[in-house]
């Protein structure tokens, strides 16, 4: 199935109060009509990622502070650079602190490049793409006993002080599912990573989308797989981590509220 055949269950969604009751319905955003565009997406996200790598690079000399010199012909030895004075192989790339064959330089291109538009529609179409439960299922959340998507919930939400009381809310809703489909999906990473601070593989659950920084910024933050962000912080990497659109997303009113005044 292409995402043109794809439309949205209903553009007017239940909001939900933190007892799971539908206390009104609301108009979605018109940026949630923008169509899906999964290359656009994937580009944004690398922009992102490798706008974080830092350049590599050697001493253009490394290996070559040395006397060494090439015989030449006729001494029945190989042709290599000796150390003026001795019969020591060095500066050829095979040799004992000779230099690098091929080595990685500053000047390797390593960042991918985006332009400000596209990175803009590639923000709109991620938004968009979470209120799609064929790519919310396809990217492997669990959703089934969601009965309102795409989830959007009263701003008292943001006012949970405490991660039981997140919990709870989660539960009513039916996205705790998801939660424990990433904590059961914890595991130790494959290579040397483990040595080096990030032992851990972790898959993405539920994205909790703010209007304001409220306490549930620290309550919710610690339950396996879950971010929560400021509407004004959001980005292409926490709506489609990895590249892969279609995160399973939960909104506060304020912050469709920010969506409709800045992206129309």
């Amino acid at each position: 199935m292409s995402p043109n055949q794809i439309r949205i269950e209903n553009t007017k969604v239940a909001v939900i109060d933190l007892e799971g009751e539908t206390v009104k319905k609301i108009e979605l955003p018109e940026v949630f009509k923008t169509p899906v565009r999964p290359d656009l997406i994937r580009r944004a996200f690398l922009a992102i990622r490798t706008s974080r790598l830092q350049p590599q690079g050697r001493d253009p000399m490394a290996g070559k502070r040395t006397t060494a010199e090439s015989w030449g012909v006729g001494y029945g030895i190989a042709r290599v650079p000796r150390v003026k004075g001795s019969r020591r192989a060095a500066l050829a790339p095979m040799t004992v602190g000779g230099r690098k064959a091929h080595p990685p330089t500053t000047e390797k291109k390593i960042k991918e490049r985006i332009n400000k538009k596209e990175k803009l529609l590639a923000l709109k179409s991620a938004i968009a793409a979470t209120a799609y439960r064929f790519f919310v299922k396809k990217r492997g959340h669990v959703i089934d006993e969601v009965e309102h998507f795409p989830l959007v919930v009263v701003d008292d939400f943001e006012k949970l002080e405490k991660t039981s009381e997140v919990k709870e809310f989660l539960v009513k809703v039916g996205a705790w599912a998801d939660v424990l489909r990433a904590k059961s999906g914890i595991r130790v990473r494959a290579g040397k990573g483990k040595m080096r601070g990030r032992r851990y593989k972790k898959p993405k659950s539920l994205l909790i989308v703010v209007g304001s920084r409220g306490p549930i910024l620290k309550s919710a933050r610690n339950l396996p797989g879950v971010d929560v962000v400021p509407v004004d912080k959001l980005n292409v990497e926490l709506l489609a981590p990895g590249g892969e659109l279609g995160r399973f997303t939960l909104w506060t009113e304020s912050a469709l509220e920010y969506l409709k005044k800045r992206m129309g």
